[in-house]
């Protein structure tokens, strides 16, 4: 059997990779050969948000966001807010959420991949957005200063961080007493020792790129929140990923996977709503 893949450096690396070439080669408005949660093509994006918000913007926006949700949706965000998006990607959702916030709010935008941050940076230029930043940098160690932002969003990037203890403390960090943290998130839904496969197994058959083998149960996620200090928590399942998905997603990788364990791990594997806020 393989050995899990638990090296920091060597996932980011790998998730780096991925999502970099995934951009590149997403056309604008176009499919593209990433996957995550979705697909980074315009149908997805449509589901997502809406026809009418992703015709609202220049036919040449490339609007890739290989989510597994909508975290605009979740924040409920009000003008003059400031917002930041841990793993903003192509930054769809900065520039969505910039129009929300309006000219008295700003959002920034967090990513370690070059090919991202420059999509994300033509995107913003050819809107005209003037109320947002991209930053470039780790979600494990966010480039803001304490209590600078009333709500943090995310859509299916937090699983991919090794140290997601260190992410949600540093979320905690940034966030304004009484701000909120509004996140889309793959999560498994039930234990997995209740599979008939070790977990460390398991994990080594999926991709970290994929988004699912990083991702943690519901249980581990809340008492996480609860230590780095949230309140108020919730986890909303709001799509279940069945074995046939598993299978059309090619995460059985190399057939490590059995039928049986394709089986037990169906509708487990969910995209949730996490919303959790920092005490007043």
């Amino acid at each position: 059997m393989r050995q899990p893949e638990t090296d920091p450096t060597a996932i980011k690396a790998a998730v780096r990779e991925h999502y970099g070439h995934a951009i590149q080669t997403a056309g604008s408005c176009g499919p593209s050969d990433g996957d995550c949660c979705g697909s980074g093509s315009t149908s997805t994006e449509i589901a997502l948000y809406g026809a009418e918000t992703i015709a609202a913007l220049p036919s040449d926006v490339v609007t890739a966001s290989f989510g597994c949700g909508n975290s605009l949706a979740i924040a409920k965000l009000q003008p003059a807010e400031v917002v930041l998006d841990l793993g903003s990607g192509g930054g769809l959702e900065v520039l969505l959420a910039a129009r929300q916030v309006g000219a008295a709010g700003f959002v920034y935008g967090l990513d370690m991949t070059d090919a991202m941050l420059e999509t994300a940076q033509r995107n913003a230029e050819k809107l005209g957005a003037r109320n947002v930043s991209f930053l470039k940098g780790d979600i494990e160690a966010i480039p803001l200063p304490d209590q600078a932002v009333d709500v943090i969003i995310s859509n299916c990037v937090i699983n991919l961080a090794p140290d997601k203890h260190q992410v949600l403390n540093d979320a905690f960090r940034v966030l304004r007493p009484g701000g909120r943290l509004a996140v889309s998130d793959i999560v498994f839904d039930g234990e997995l020792h209740d599979l008939p496969v070790a977990e460390a197994e398991l994990r080594t058959a999926l991709s970290w790129a994929g988004c699912f083998a990083g991702a943690l149960t519901m249980n581990q996620y809340r008492a996480l929140l609860i230590t780095a200090g949230f309140s108020e928590i919730e986890l909303v399942v709001t799509q279940r990923y069945g074995a046939n998905d598993l299978r059309a997603q090619a995460l059985a990788a190399e057939g490590l996977l059995s039928a049986e364990v394709l089986q037990a791990l169906d509708g487990k594997i969910t995209s949730c709503a996490i919303t959790a806020r920092r005490p007043a």
